[in-house]
């Protein structure tokens, strides 16, 4: 029995499929990405099938195999009412999983009999291994799952919409994962793709030009002209989109996201609370609910009048670090690994608010995460380094912290960031004190990286 199921094993491993792909349950807050899949499957007709192959994954990892079997049969009859023409080059991945859940629930016979079909279906593909092809469906739910599961897994997913795209180039699918992966690379001020003129809007633009009503699509193009200054054609796809897709969470959320940019809190805020009558458990709306009360915190506390015992300035106040606190908190509680903005959004509004045992908590449980983008890790060591300086008082475990940040080789404005506040640092104590030993090491360090003589 054992050696049936180290050879059922060896196979497996040669699969294409979740199993094989997705980093497993350490590295992903398994709760909220269900949460996630369950939100898409109930509101996106398109992409189903991708979705349940994707939760049949998460459900089998949390020991719900019963549910995952069911998740991979609602697939399997999507792909068969839906893409008849081309069933057997979407069922790779669905066969695939199946073969892993039955190999976990202990059934080996129907673990192998998964195997076999996908044998007799590879047996087309001329460049397809015994068990498994290459194709850009495949290409195509990798990109997907790898999208979807945590922001380190973002070059390997747009590498896949790459290989999907060289063999299928209009297919609208792919396109969009490309362009929705270029979109939050982008965002990320370390990667070279933020460094170049905008892909990604390139991409949402060609997917216009195959779908005219792609209205999430619409939504990121905004955003991406936005950034560009380019505010009117900008606030024409929001328009559009909100006109053509008004209960979409999807164009809610990012239609929120341009408004308060804009500077218009208030259509933010509704726009959002639509989005969660819709999607209530979403972590992507109560973080941005979050930040716009935030936004308004900031107005109230810089307005000249807010100053002084003024109750009803105070009272607002108070209101507003409330809400601000229970929208982050709601949106990183299902995600202790995965959402380092909200955790470092939530520790600023306890700094804020003077709770600063809270913060010190949460900087510290962000600072012991290990698989995080680096960019996440040097804001860690940033915002935890600010909190030191300004509201411990404590200059040296600041030091300690942009270091930390500046240790990791990774080009981004945090850590520019880490640097600049190390130099004003170093150089006010050697204005104090030339033979500083803090500031001297600082200095030393510093030049050592490769930076200019200070």
């Amino acid at each position: 029995m054992a050696r049936q199921e180290d050879s059922l094993r060896m196979k497996l491993d040669q699969l294409q499929c979740h199993f094989t792909w997705v980093p497993q349950k350490e590295n992903i807050d398994l709760d909220d990405m269900k949460q996630r899949l369950e939100d898409s499957i109930q509101l996106d007709v398109k992409y189903q099938a991708t979705s349940y192959n994707q939760l049949a994954f998460v459900n089998c990892l949390q020991g719900n195999r019963e549910e995952a079997i069911q998740n991979l049969q609602e697939a399997e009859k999507i792909l068969r009412e839906n893409h008849e023409d081309e069933f057997e080059k979407r069922i790779i991945v669905t066969y695939g999983n199946r073969a892993w859940v039955n190999y976990h629930m202990g059934q080996l016979t129907e673990a192998q009999s998964y195997l076999d079909k996908l044998e007799r279906i590879c047996q087309q593909f001329p460049d397809a291994s015994r068990y498994t092809a290459m194709i850009p469906e495949v290409y195509g739910e990798k990109g997907w799952a790898l999208l979807s599961s945590a922001a380190q897994y973002y070059e390997e997913a747009m590498e896949c919409f790459k290989k999907a795209l060289e063999e299928a180039p209009d297919n609208t699918e792919y396109i969009v994962g490309y362009a929705t992966v270029l979109f939050r690379l982008e965002w990320f001020s370390g990667t070279p793709e933020s460094r170049r003129p905008s892909e990604a809007m390139k991409q949402l633009r060609r997917v216009l030009e195959l779908d005219p009503d792609h209205t999430e699509a619409m939504v990121l193009l905004a955003l991406k002209l936005q950034q560009f200054n380019q505010k009117e054609e900008a606030l024409k796809f929001i328009e559009e989109a909100l006109q053509k897709s008004p209960d979409h969470p999807y164009v809610l959320r990012y239609a929120a996201k341009f408004y308060r940019t804009k500077g218009d809190v208030e259509k933010a805020v509704s726009l959002l609370k639509k989005g969660l009558e819709i999607t209530p458990n979403s972590t992507f709306l109560h973080h941005q609910i979050g930040a716009c009360y935030r936004t308004k915190l900031y107005e109230l506390m810089n307005s000249p009048g807010s100053r002084g015992p003024r109750n009803a300035a105070l009272q607002q106040r108070a209101e507003l670090i409330k809400l601000c606190k229970f929208h982050f908190q709601k949106a990183f509680e299902n995600r202790p690994l995965t959402s380092i903005k909200p955790h470092l959004d939530f520790a600023g509004i306890c700094s804020l608010n003077e709770e600063y045992r809270e913060a010190k908590e949460i900087y510290n449980h962000l600072l012991s995460l290990e698989v995080i983008r680096p960019e996440n890790k040097q804001a860690i060591c940033l915002q935890a380094g600010l909190f030191e300086l300004k509201y411990m008082r404590s200059e040296s475990n600041a030091i300690d912290h942009f270091l930390e940040g500046m240790k990791i080789n990774y080009n981004s404005t945090e850590r520019r960031r880490c640097r600049e506040n190390l130099e004003a640092i170093a150089a006010r104590r050697l204005r104090q004190d030339p033979r500083d030993s803090e500031a001297l090491r600082v200095r030393e360090f510093l030049r050592q990286l490769g930076g200019e003589r200070l």
